[in-house]
């Protein structure tokens, strides 16, 4: 497994370590999966305001993606990028078919401790291959989940995935985190993906010319600490959580942008 997929295991990790202490997300596939595949993190990969962070943003694609589900019940959702992720089991939200895509090697992994049906597929996928996109199942409209993904993209290859996507389906709904310049510049010496061998990312900050002529817009911004979330914490790690991964500091470093194609009604 190279360094890039290496990284998975920084928010597998996170996940797994906020659902035992029973706060912001329940993920007790996560859980099973780090008690078997997790190692010994080293520097910050292991500090637990980064868990704390890796799992409301894991919080907040989940929530979107039931609000999706249920807006257009016929979507198909696909996560490109997923991982060792268990979403497609958090989501409550019914969906008719879901389909986690990553690396081969990622994949050999996951097919240990998820089981294929009739409305859940893996499939063998690198971002870059827009060739690739055109094998994806078909349908009117899809969700596409993107997490931790963009910023081992270049402006150019993130521009040529979306549309790729968006000749795919008529209607795509996406949920994307990024950084920006600034935060991919300063991300080469100061960031937990450092501590599994990575050192190059890629920031966005005019995401409006990265989706120009795709046909797909930027509808909204999200945030990635939701007030109930960080909420949940105790008192003194709420402060100390706050003055890390909230304010004005934060968001020059780091984005989540929802983009939408298509008619209404996803």
């Amino acid at each position: 497994m190279n360094e890039v997929n290496r990284t998975l295991y920084i928010p597998l990790y996170g996940k797994s370590l906020v659902s035992k202490k029973g706060i912001i997300l329940r993920d007790t596939k996560a859980e099973e999966i780090w008690s078997k595949e997790g190692f010994e993190l080293k520097g910050r990969s292991k500090s637990k305001w980064l868990a704390y962070n890796m799992a409301m943003r894991a919080k907040v694609f989940d929530d979107w993606t039931e609000k999706c589900l249920k807006e257009n019940p016929e979507a198909v959702v696909i996560h490109i990028g997923c991982g060792l992720d268990s979403r497609c089991l958090r989501v409550r939200q019914e969906y008719k078919l879901w389909v986690d895509c990553d690396f081969p090697d990622v994949l050999d992994i996951r097919r240990q401790y998820y089981n294929e049906s009739g409305s859940y597929r893996m499939m063998a996928l690198n971002a870059t291959d827009t060739e690739k996109i055109r094998e994806l199942p078909d349908g009117s409209a899809a969700v596409i989940v993107l997490e931790g993904l963009s910023m081992y993209l270049t402006n150019v290859e993130l521009k040529a995935l979306i549309a790729a996507l968006q000749a795919k389906y008529q209607q795509i709904s996406v949920l994307m985190d990024v950084y920006t310049v600034f935060g991919a510049k300063a991300s080469e010496k100061k960031n937990p993906i450092n501590d599994v061998g990575v050192t190059k990312v890629y920031g966005v900050d005019d995401v409006d010319g990265i989706l120009e002529g795709t046909g797909v817009k930027k509808t909204a911004e999200h945030t990635f600490t939701p007030a109930e979330l960080v909420g949940e914490l105790k008192p003194f790690e709420k402060l100390f959580f706050k003055l890390l991964f909230t304010g004005k500091t934060y968001k020059k470093i780091y984005r989540l942008y929802e983009l939408r194609s298509g008619v209404s009604g996803l």
